[in-house]
């Protein structure tokens, strides 16, 4: 496959991950929304569907990582780094893309979500509940969470672990039976398989952290967040957003290694 199908395979896989990912978690969060409260379950099986939807559609011309920590696990796997930064590059512009089609999709949403007085209190007012304050305090907005990922208890080490063995989990899923002929990405049985893994890993090891396990996933609408003309929506908490991109690489890295070591 060319760098050019590679390059666009994975922006727009990329962007239909984060569109369906980031929706359903909009949905869930927004006032207005008819999906409002929700849940957990909601976020994790639309997370998963959105990696279903995401590899069917760009598998025939990348391979479909979609994933800056699988795109690195393959290349230690295989030894080849030649299409790396063409991976890396169409993934993040695909998360950045995705992320800002949320919020078009969104749109009315947003605005009565960050002008409500119960969410963001009345005009120079503190905000009026105690997660509220506490977001405040970390520097992450009101509606962040539905852009990239943060913690529930802040402890660097605690937080970088989970990621890591999240992403080992996800990773070793792919390299063992998700590969397609070529061995370059995800065929079709693959897909479906890593689409129920993701499902897994949210229900299981999601909760300290919300799971990123992708740093494009991550910082790609992180930094969309940061750039929206949104009113009141807070910081972008760029003090915890290394976290959910060193992780998941450190993650694959080591997943790559187990399978060299006990696949291979």
């Amino acid at each position: 496959m060319s760098s050019s199908d590679i390059f666009i395979g994975e922006t727009i896989g990329t962007a239909l991950l984060i569109l369906l990912g980031g929706g359903v978690c909009a949905a869930v969060t927004l006032k207005f929304s008819k999906a409002r409260n929700a849940g957990w379950l909601a976020i994790t099986f639309g997370w998963g569907f959105a990696v279903l939807t995401a590899v069917y559609t760009s598998a025939p011309l990348s391979g479909a990582h979609l994933n800056p920590a699988v795109t690195l696990a393959l290349a230690i796997k295989t030894g080849d780094w030649s299409n790396l930064p063409v991976y890396w590059a169409g993934q993040l512009l695909g998360a950045m893309i995705g992320a800002t089609l949320v919020w078009v999709a969104y749109a009315g949403q947003f605005q009565a979500h960050l002008t409500d007085k119960e969410i963001v209190g009345g005009p120079g007012a503190q905000a009026t509940t105690a997660k509220a304050v506490e977001a405040q305090e970390k520097g992450a907005g009101p509606v962040l969470g539905i852009f990239s990922t943060g913690p529930e208890i802040r402890h660097t080490v605690q937080n970088l672990a989970t990621e890591i063995i999240g992403t080992i989990v996800l990773v070793l899923a792919v390299l063992t039976q998700g590969l397609n002929d070529k061995g370059n990405g995800l065929g079709t049985l693959g897909a479906l398989i890593t689409s129920l893994v993701v499902v897994s890993i949210g229900l299981s090891l999601g909760g300290p952290t919300g799971y990123a396990i992708n740093p494009a996933r991550d910082l790609g609408p992180r930094i969309v967040h940061a750039l929206l003309p949104l009113p009141n929506k807070g910081g972008s908490d760029w003090g915890y957003a290394w976290i959910p991109v060193v992780g998941p690489l450190v993650g694959a890295a080591i997943a790559a290694g187990i399978y060299n070591v006990a696949f291979a």
